[in-house]
Order: structure tokens, then C-alpha cells, then sequence
């Protein structure tokens, strides 16, 4: 039987199921082993459908690295396709968000009136995003403004790679280890080579209290086991004598950057890049001071690890 509408009432109006986009996803030129792929024809500014979403979380979570070709999206669109994988995660430099989206931390070398608009030696040092938080970052979302003509670009190293080549006599050992993260493990280092970077507030200091986590965590969606330490933010192996502690962490630092696991991103002008945090390590391969760099970031709130 159909509604009868009394006067005044209005019906309610049916939002229209976004059509599909025709879009190729495939390996980058350079990829390491399954490590990046590339989205080609496909745009963010228009709405995406569950299918076309179901196919990029798939591939996201075979590639670990997603390049989305000529990304023509306003702060606003990023922050929202962002939030289609889970809630954001809001940066500890408060200083650098960008005006009217506290959920974007500005990445830049660029300087305004002497003033830095951006935290610019984000990634100096291998990492995953947030590992220091009890609750790490699922992914995070880098996007394009201003590229430099020489420099800038980033490495990605897949974890599971690195796990999957180590020994079977380290694997073992490494099973049980948990290991401290902590934000402000080199945050005084990085302050000495740039005196930009602003020094924290003791409420600062109380968010970044430092997390342990499994040093291999197992992928909550795929169920595979990667490594889970970093050179910029572990510190330390729970339970090991410091000597002890120093050695394991330097072999397992060492272990999961070799070139074999790792793909060189050379940035495109409107590309946006998503990153798997649980499973790949990323570093900043450092832009000349003659050059600008400009990039917004997005980060997706993860899971407990385990």
C-alpha cells in the first residue's frame, strides 16, 4: 500500500547510490614486491560508492600503499574520505593544524613572516605514525599542495616482509618481546637540528605518555605478522637488560629497512598517498632548504596491537 501524504507533510527526499567510477588500480613502476600501487582515474571529490570503497580497502590491504593519481580535493573531501576507514587522530603539535581543520597537521618546510607553517622534519627518522599512542594509527593520508623540483621524497618499508625474512631462531626469540614507544625518544635530537620545532608543554608531554606494544603485532584484518619497532619512536625491549635491549633493537632496526622491502616514493603534483601503519614503516628523505614542500596529513585512529 503507498504512504498518503497529509497536507504539509513533505516526503522525505531518497539520496541517489553513487554511480561507479572506472578506475585501474595497479603495481607503481617500482613497487617492492606487492609494496605500492597506484589509482588511476578515479576521483575523490565525487562520491564513492560501497563497491568502489570495498575495492580500495582491499587493495590497500594488499599493497599497504596506495597512490591516488591527480587528486584534485579540498581539505574538507580528504578529511572526509579519511573518516570512511575510521575515526581521525588529532596530532600532539596543535601549532600545525590547518585553520579550520584541526584533523589536517600541515607538513612543510615553507616559512611565513619567519614563522614555520608546517612541521617540517616530519619522517627524519624511520617510523610508523603514532606507534607511541595506546592506540596506534591505522593509516595516514598525504596529500600534495607544493612539491619541491629536487628532493622530497618517501620510502615505505613493508613489515611483513621484514618479519617474514628474519630467521626462524629470531622469530622465536622475538615472539613474546614487548617494547616501549615514546614521542619524546628523539624529539629533543630533532630540536637541536631544527630550533623551529617548538618545545612541548608539560600538558603536551601528559598526551605523548610513552605505550608498549608487541615488537610483532598481527595484522587485525589480514591476520599477518609484521614487525612493530622504529628506530625514531622504540626505545626500549620490556624486560631485556639495557645492553641487551640496544643490541636486539639495532638488528631488528636494521631488519626492516633493507632496499629489498623498501619503495621509493617520488612524488606527483596532486598525489595522496595512504599508508598502512600496522604493517609498513615510512621516512622523509629530506628536501633542500632552497626548495618548498607542502603537504596535509590525515591520520586514522587503529587498533589496540597484538
Amino acid at each position: 500500500m503507498s504512504a498518503v501524504l497529509s497536507a504539509g507533510d513533505t516526503a522525505t527526499p531518497v539520496l541517489a547510490r553513487p554511480l561507479p567510477q572506472a578506475f585501474e588500480i595497479r603495481p607503481v613502476a617500482d613497487a617492492a614486491g606487492p609494496l605500492g600501487a597506484e589509482v588511476l582515474e578515479l576521483d575523490l571529490a565525487q562520491p564513492l560508492n560501497a563497491d568502489d570503497f570495498a575495492r580500495l580497502h582491499q587493495a590497500h590491504l594488499h599493497h599497504h600503499v596506495l597512490v591516488f593519481r591527480n587528486q584534485r580535493i579540498t581539505p574538507r573531501q580528504q578529511v572526509d574520505f579519511s573518516r570512511r576507514f575510521g575515526p581521525l587522530q588529532i596530532h600532539v603539535l596543535k601549532n600545525f593544524q590547518l585553520a579550520g581543520h584541526p584533523e589536517i597537521l600541515v607538513v612543510s618546510n615553507i616559512k611565513e613572516n619567519g614563522q614555520p607553517i608546517g612541521l617540517g622534519d616530519a619522517g627524519h627518522f624511520w617510523h610508523s605514525d603514532l606507534s607511541y599512542k595506546a592506540v596506534p594509527s591505522l593509516g595516514s593520508l598525504l596529500h600534495a599542495q607544493e612539491l619541491p623540483a629536487v628532493g622530497g621524497d618517501t620510502l615505505f618499508a613493508d613489515q611483513h616482509a621484514a618479519y617474514d625474512a628474519l630467521p626462524e631462531a629470531l622469530k622465536k626469540t622475538i615472539a613474546p618481546l614487548q617494547a616501549e614507544h615514546s614521542y619524546l625518544a628523539r624529539y629533543d635530537e630533532l630540536r637541536a637540528k631544527s630550533p623551529w620545532r617548538p618545545a612541548l608543554t608539560q600538558a603536551q608531554v601528559d598526551e605523548v605518555q610513552p605505550a608498549v606494544h608487541p615488537v610483532v603485532r598481527t595484522h587485525p584484518e589480514t591476520a599477518r605478522k609484521a614487525l612493530f619497532v622504529s628506530e625514531h619512536f622504540t626505545t626500549r625491549i620490556v624486560g631485556l637488560p639495557e645492553d641487551e635491549s640496544r643490541d636486539l633493537l639495532a638488528q631488528l632496526f636494521a631488519a626492516s629497512v633493507k632496499p629489498a622491502f623498501v619503495y621509493r616514493h617520488r612524488w606527483q603534483p596532486q598525489d595522496l598517498v595512504f599508508w598502512d601503519n600496522r604493517s609498513v614503516l615510512h621516512l622523509a628523505t629530506g628536501t633542500p632548504d632552497t626548495e618548498r614542500r607542502k603537504l596535509y596529513r590525515t591520520t586514522i585512529e587503529g587498533d589496540l596491537p597484538f
